[in-house]
């Protein structure tokens, strides 16, 4: 038990502060107003009723409820299958859950996800996004460092082809 305590903590953090900041976002922000912060960074609030780059848009909110749930489930089966040193693979697996519940907090309450960060230039911008697609990514990201890190660790002991 002591040693789910810091997983939960992690997640919970990551739910959570996603949560206020879309709170924060919907509270002082119209639909669709833009508040450019940098000449490439701006807050746009929108709402996303897919998952990803609006993908699955239309599907309506019950399927991508029941596409969250399986995913979680089976980020905490990979979590609950890796060795116990694999930290950056943890901390990973802790962010995608933690963003995870986040976007499926707005998704059960609202029927779409808050987003609200945009880059952009002149002449190009980037799918908007929020808090909790920001950890999923980079929890993502480590999970694939650690794989990479792991299997050239074997590689370097004569254990992987």
């Amino acid at each position: 038990m002591k040693s789910l305590l810091p997983a939960a903590t992690a997640i919970g953090l990551v739910a959570a502060a996603d949560r206020i900041s879309k709170l924060l976002v919907e509270q002082n922000m119209a639909y669709q107003e833009k508040i450019d912060l940098l000449p490439f960074f701006a807050l746009y609030r929108t709402h996303n009723e897919g998952i990803a780059f609006s993908l699955l848009w239309g599907l309506g909110a019950l399927p991508l409820i029941a596409i969250s749930l399986f995913v979680i489930a089976f980020v905490l089966w990979l979590w609950r299958s890796s060795p116990a040193d694999r930290i950056l693979s943890h901390i990973g697996f802790a962010l995608v859950i933690g963003g995870a519940i986040g976007n499926l907090i707005d998704r059960a309450m609202f029927g779409y996800v808050i987003d609200y960060f945009l880059f952009h230039t002149s002449f190009w911008s980037f799918a908007v996004f929020n808090l909790a697609d920001a950890a999923i990514t980079v929890g993502a990201g480590l999970i694939i460092l650690d794989e990479i890190l792991a299997w050239r660790n074997e590689k370097a002991d004569g254990k992987a082809d």
